[in-house]
């Protein structure tokens, strides 16, 4: 008796779908699998720029790095990075990011000869800005 039920369920269930009368009673919403509603934006790529106020300096004087964050929020910590022999090293200069989306760090470097510097936020670095200490 268990199995002429579902058989006669299934034989309903087949006929109701093929005549389209409670289609919409088993499909699945349109929204949920079509590739055309669903909109996948991937997240912009944090960006970071950087300009030095004067590209050469003496000893210990201070001078700022300046630029734009795309992509990070406002309040993340930008890190003055240096680069000492193969090795980038963070230097104790950082600041946060505005909400504007610009940030502006004061810098002291006491290595002379040109030094190479860029801007770190995590993964995210700014383009190599140098600047010569005489």
């Amino acid at each position: 008796m268990n199995r002429a039920l579902r058989y006669a369920t299934v034989g309903v269930i087949a006929v109701s779908l093929l005549g389209g009368g409670t289609a919409a009673a088993f499909a699945v919403p349109k929204d949920l699998h079509s590739s055309a509603s669903v909109v996948a934006t991937a997240p912009a790529a944090a960006s970071l720029t950087a300009k030095a106020s004067a590209t050469t300096v003496n000893a210990w004087q201070e001078f700022r790095i300046s630029g734009a964050a795309k992509g990070l929020k406002a309040g993340t910590k930008v890190t003055v990075q240096q680069k000492q022999g193969t090795k980038w090293v963070s230097l104790p200069a950082q600041t946060p990011v505005n909400r504007t989306g610009t940030y502006s760090v004061r810098v002291k470097l006491g290595i002379k000869g040109v030094n190479q510097l860029r801007i770190g936020a995590g993964s995210t670095v700014s383009p190599v800005v140098n600047v010569t200490v005489r």
